[in-house]
Order: C-alpha cells, then structure tokens, then sequence
C-alpha cells in the first residue's frame, strides 16, 4: 500500500494506543501466573499478536474480545512448540531463554528482517548454560535443552531485551539465580518495565550493584484485572506533528508516571522550543512556533531518532543526535532509512558513527520516500509532510501496522491530514 499525503494543518485530538513494550510483559506474566488474568487492551497491533500467540502455542489460553485479552496461564507447556515471532524483536528474544529455562523444545519462525538481527551477546550465554540453539540467521531456529546454573552475565550496551528475557527465563525456571549486568546499561527503562511488570505479578527480581538477584521458586500471582497503559512511542508521532505543522495536536490515554522511556518526547519537544500544555492525561502541542536545534543523547530513547530527526529537519540551527549506532539494528538500518527519507524530502542530514547531524531548513519540499519496510519510518515521513510544500508519498506505507495499525486512519480521520491511499 501507498499513501500520499497533501500538504495539511494537523488539528485536533487523538487517543494514545496501548503500549505494545507494556502489553507484551504482562501477557507474558500473565501466561505463567496461578490463575486467568483479564487484561484491558484497547488496540492490538502484529507485535502483541506474536507474543500472544507464541504464548497459545506453548499452551496459554488466551482469546482476545476487545478490548481484553483473556488469559488462562500454562499449565505444562507443550513441547515441542512452534513459535512464529513474524517481525516481532520482542517476541523472539523475551521468548528465546524462556524455552530452555522451561526444559521444553521450541521452533521460532520469524519474517521480515528478524533472522538477520543478531542475538549474541544472549545466544552465547544461554548456549553456555545448557540450551542447544541452532545457527544464528537459521529460520527457522531450534531451541532444545535446558538452562543450568544460577549466575549468567550479559552486556548492558547492546540490547535491553536480552536482560528481559533472561529476567523472564530466570523467574519462570523456578531456580533463580543472579543475573550480572556488564558494562553500561542502554534502554534502562524498558528493563524496569519487565521489573515492573514480574512485580505487578508478585515477583520482582532485588536490584543489587551488578544486576539482579532472582529468587528460587518465585510464584506468579494474577492480579484478576489490569490495564495496559498508552503507548508513549507512537503518541510522540502526532506530538511532532502539532510541533512542526502549524496546528494544535492532542493526545490523551498517557500515563505522566509511566516507566517508558519514550515519554522523554515531552522534554525533547520542550528544549527544541515547541509549546506544549500539560492536563491530566493529556498532552498538547501547538505549533507556529520556531523551533531550534538541540543536542540529543539517545541512548535510553533509540526509537524516537526518525521522528526527532523530522522535527530536527526543520528546526532552525544544527542538531547533533548521538548514542545511536543500535539502530543498524533494527527493521531497517535506520540510521540509513531516517536519512534517505529525509534527504529525499529536501531535508539536510549527514550520518555519523553513531547517530546523525541534522541541519534544520525552514521547510522541506516533500517528494516520494520508502518505508524500508519499517514502521518507524513510514509514520515519520507522515510527520514530515506536514512541513512540507509538496505532496509525500510513502511506498509500503503498511508496514505501520506493525506498531500502530490505524495509524493512516487516525491521522486523516482525527487530525485532518489529507491522505489518500494507492
């Protein structure tokens, strides 16, 4: 599908979806607790389906009746498994440790670019204590075995998924055990959510200096009913569009006390001077203001660089992004695709070692971009095109469904962009 988007004053107000990094912990949980959990999850997209029906394979029930997942726990998980994780990063490696913590073979199928994100530092480590994995890149991937020993060491620096997953693997293994963390530790927010997530089930691991300390035989205790709070990653889309378009832009359904790490959007939107008015549970951002370029660490905030680097684009000055060499790694190499599609629109970006050097102009031109398949991407050149003169047009634009499936819809319908689909 393509969508072409005319130039357009964005107006009005728009509800925040669940979080997909919240909502794939808590069904996680929830598939190892002591009895049925009613989860509240307003909307769904491919990623929370592959975990959800990961976890079907290896024996939950779970059966979606929106807006709740209903789910009755494992009672002893079907082996062998197959699991298809589609294009779902959080699906495999959550799931990955937690086959052989559970003595059980599984068969990750997976699609999109996902094979080809690699998994070491965690595949070496679960190799080391017992899992018998096959190849790395292998579609499908075999896990067989099961996890022995009680201390495992990973690297912080390279993704925060392989610390979940091993806190996930450790929990449900029933045995426990210390889990070292080395070095700096990246994306920090998304591991006190899984804590967060394992506590909101009666098992948090202790945080100690080096890691965390799991403890034998911790039990999962559901919590009858609970919400998924709204997703602070894809609310930051329409936020930069009231930051760059000229209109006002509302988004509600946001936690101001949320554990996510994307709900920095608001400081980042403050310092590149937009105005933003803070109420409850919503957020507002007005534009017609001259926004500045700023300095931008990326580190704990990896998936906000496509659409910070659109707002970056035509903020007056230079903004420096940096921290950021991980996003080679994700559905595209986004260091790349962020900047051939703001390049394509007229905009100004140079890539560095570990980020990008965007030098902001007063408009861009728009033109014709491609998705690269990438949910991020394709939703930050829809950004873009409100600060455009010309028409956009975004090849493969589909792919947002990945994260935000009504996206192109919400846009048109809520904020009045003028869309039309090819």
């Amino acid at each position: 599908m393509n969508v072409t988007l005319k130039p357009s004053k964005p107006e009005g107000k728009i509800k925040a979806i669940s979080s997909k990094s919240a909502a794939h912990r808590i069904l996680i949980c929830a598939a190892f607790a002591d009895k049925e959990t009613v989860i509240r999850c307003d909307k769904t997209n491919k990623d929370i389906v592959a975990t959800a029906e990961c976890l079907s394979a290896l024996g939950a029930d779970i059966r979606y009746d929106a807006p709740y997942f209903y789910v009755k726990p494992i009672k002893t998980p079907t082996s062998p498994a197959t699991l298809n994780c589609n294009e779902s990063g959080s699906t495999l490696r959550f799931l990955l440790p937690i086959i052989p913590a559970l003595n059980v073979e599984g068969k990750f199928t997976m699609n999109g670019r996902l094979p080809e994100r690699p998994l070491s530092p965690l595949y070496e480590e679960l190799v080391a204590h017992g899992a018998c994995l096959s190849a790395q890149g292998s579609n499908p991937l075999t896990s067989s075995g099961s996890l022995s020993g009680d201390e495992y060491r990973i690297r912080g620096d390279v993704s925060s998924q392989f610390i979940s997953g091993l806190l996930f693997a450790l929990t449900f293994s029933k045995n426990g055990g210390h889990l070292i963390i080395e070095g700096k530790t990246e994306s920090a927010p998304y591991i006190d959510m899984t804590v967060d997530a394992l506590r909101i089930f009666g098992a948090a691991p202790r945080r100690v200096e080096d890691g965390y300390i799991i403890e034998k035989n911790a039990r999962l205790r559901a919590p009858d009913t609970l919400d998924v709070e709204g997703d602070w990653s894809n609310a930051a889309f329409p936020l930069c569009m009231g930051a760059i378009g000229g209109g006002s832009v509302t988004v509600c359904g946001l936690n101001s006390a949320s554990r996510q790490g994307d709900m920095e959007i608001v400081t980042l939107l403050h310092r590149f001077g937009a105005n933003i008015a803070e109420g409850n549970d919503e957020y507002t951002v007005t534009g017609g203001k001259r926004l500045h370029g700023i300095d931008i660490d990326a580190t704990q905030i990896p998936d906000l660089v496509p659409v910070l680097a659109t707002v970056a684009s035509v903020a007056e000055g230079t903004t420096r992004i940096y921290g950021a060499a991980r996003l080679r790694l994700k559905e595209s190499d986004r260091l790349v695709s962020v900047t051939d599609m703001l390049t394509a629109l007229g905009a100004d970006v140079k890539i560095t070692e570990d980020g990008l050097i965007i030098n902001g102009r007063a408009s861009l031109s728009g033109g014709v971009v491609d998705s690269f398949n990438d949910h991020r991407i394709a939703m930050s050149a829809a950004v873009a095109s409100v600060a455009c003169t010309s028409p956009v047009t975004v090849n493969g634009a589909e792919c947002a469904s990945k994260s935000y499936p009504d996206f192109w819809t919400d846009i048109k319908n809520k904020l009045g962009i003028y869309t039309i689909e090819l």
